[in-house]
């Protein structure tokens, strides 16, 4: 009985360590890009002191007007892991659940599948507890702007009323 139930819990954690890149793994190639930049972002203040994996998507949107241009919009949670800042093969990190989520939105623009340098990626990262409203609109105005001036469809798509 001791053996059944010492294998069940190895499997348990073999199951979770193994899921911690799963959600990442699923996101389409548009939207890993993302989570890259903000990634590459966190990773580079000196607070941060573990590695930290994707969680799960909150919203995701993109609009596509042609020439193979693509505007995305994405917000997701990332969340810490037990291994150190600078961990380079993430598949043995395991989530920690003694730490906060951080809440992140991104919006940039991408020709041919490659992220543009203009207009200037979006990232918006913050611990998840210190998130205020007044973000979250600070968050979506930038990003409708940035569309806005690049002249994305959402714009031109609309009709006057006389």
């Amino acid at each position: 009985m001791a053996v059944f139930l010492l294998l069940l819990v190895s499997s348990g954690v073999l199951f979770f360590s193994s899921n911690a890149q799963g959600a990442y793994e699923k996101l389409p190639e548009n939207y890993k890009k993302g989570v890259d930049l903000a990634l590459e972002k966190l990773d580079s203040h000196a607070g941060i002191q573990h590695h930290f994996l994707f969680f799960r998507s909150i919203t995701k949107s993109d609009i596509e007007p042609g020439f193979d241009v693509t505007y995305v919009y994405h917000h997701f949670y990332l969340k810490a892991t037990k291994c150190p800042k600078g961990t380079v093969d993430s598949t043995a990190c395991q989530f920690r659940n003694d730490r906060p989520l951080i809440d992140c939105a991104v919006c940039y623009k991408t020709f041919r599948e490659e992220i543009e340098q203009e207009p200037k990626p979006y990232v918006h990262c913050v611990h998840k507890p210190a998130l205020t409203e007044d973000m979250k609109t600070t968050r979506l105005n930038h990003c409708n702007t940035m569309g806005y001036s690049s002249g994305a469809p959402t714009l031109l798509a609309s009709t006057g009323t006389d």
